[in-house]
C-alpha cells in the first residue's frame, strides 16, 4: 500500500488501519500559548506516541526542537517498532499543527513512505470512528536506518547563502506582525523582523479549519509569491509552522522543499545576523 499524495484523509486511514505495516504516530505538542492537557487522553486506536519534544529534540542544544542526529533518530524510530518498509501516519490533536513536522523529520532522514492525517483527530472525531484513551507500547525493535537528506534541511549558513540567491524564496510562517517586526516575538531575547528578502505567509493562511485548504486554493496562495522552478525554504519560530507550509507546498506539487530547523529562535538570537522589518 502507497498513498499517491503526503496527506491522506480519515476515510483512507479507516480503510487501512489493519494494515500491518501501517503505524499511527500521535505527534502532538503544546501550541505556543496553548496547552494540550492529557487528563482525558483521546487517540486513534492502536497509536504510538511520537515524543518530538523529548526524545527526538536535542536537548543539548538551546533551540527548540531542533532535530536529533541520523544515530539517535535511528534508535528512537527504531524502538517504536518503525522498519525501513513501515508505514507511518503521522496525526495530532490539534488537527494540523505538529504532525507535518515529524513528516518533514522522516522525510530529512530519507524516509518516504510518511503521510500526514488531514484534519488529525478531530477530524478522525467527527466521522464518530472509535477512540481510546491508551497508547499501544512497543516491545519488538523496528529496523528503521537514518539517512540524511539534505535536500529537505536548511540551516543558518544555507540561509546565508541563500538571501541573495533569487533561484530560492524563503518563506516566512510566522504572522504579518512578527513577521513586519511590530508584534513581540513570544520567547524571550530575540529581535523582531524577518530574514532579508523572505516572503510572509502566514501558517494559519493555508488551513481551513482543522484540514489543509483545498489544493486548488493552496495553488493559487504559493503560485502569488513562489513557483515550483525555485526552491522554496520555509521558516517560522521554531520549525513547527514552517513544517506546515512545507507539507502544503509538496501537496501541490512542489518538489524543491526545505525547512530551516533553526528558524527564528535561532536566527533573531544572533545580533550577528541581519534582519528586516
Amino acid at each position: 500500500m502507497y498513498f499517491n499524495q503526503p496527506i491522506i484523509s480519515v476515510q483512507e486511514l479507516k480503510e487501512n488501519i489493519n494494515n500491518p505495516s501501517l503505524i499511527l504516530l500521535d505527534c502532538t505538542i503544546n501550541k505556543v500559548g496553548q496547552k494540550m492537557y492529557s487528563e482525558n487522553l483521546e487517540l486513534i486506536p492502536n497509536s504510538k506516541f511520537f515524543d518530538l519534544e523529548g526524545k527526538f529534540s536535542d536537548r543539548a542544544i538551546y533551540l527548540p526542537h531542533t532535530l536529533i542526529n541520523e544515530n539517535d533518530f535511528t534508535r528512537e524510530a527504531q524502538n517504536l517498532g518503525i522498519n525501513n518498509d513501515s508505514i507511518l501516519i503521522c496525526y495530532d490533536r490539534w488537527g494540523v499543527y505538529s504532525s507535518p513536522r515529524v513528516w518533514w523529520m522522516f522525510k530529512v532522514m530519507g524516509f518516504n513512505n510518511v503521510f500526514v492525517l488531514n484534519g488529525g483527530l478531530p477530524s478522525w472525531k467527527q466521522e464518530n470512528y472509535l477512540i481510546t484513551n491508551n497508547y499501544i507500547l512497543e516491545n519488538k525493535k523496528g529496523n528503521f536506518t537514518a539517512d540524511f537528506q539534505y535536500d529537505w534541511y536548511a540551516d543558518k549558513e544555507i540561509m546565508l547563502n541563500s538571501i541573495h540567491d533569487f533561484s530560492k524564496t524563503i518563506i516566512d510562517a510566522r504572522s504579518e506582525g512578527r513577521f513586519r517586526g511590530i508584534d513581540p516575538e513570544p520567547r524571550k531575547g530575540l529581535r523582531s523582523g524577518n530574514i532579508p528578502n523572505s516572503k510572509n505567509l502566514f501558517f494559519e493562511n493555508v488551513l481551513e479549519g482543522d484540514k489543509l485548504k483545498p489544493k486548488q486554493e493552496l495553488e493559487i496562495i504559493f503560485n502569488s509569491i513562489t513557483n515550483n522552478e525555485k526552491e522554496n525554504i520555509f521558516s517560522c519560530g521554531s520549525g513547527v509552522t514552517a513544517s506546515i507550509l512545507a507539507l502544503a507546498a509538496n501537496f501541490i506539487g512542489y518538489d524543491k522543499v526545505k525547512v530551516y530547523d533553526g528558524s527564528w529562535s535561532e536566527w533573531g538570537a544572533d545580533e550577528n545576523l541581519p534582519i528586516s522589518k
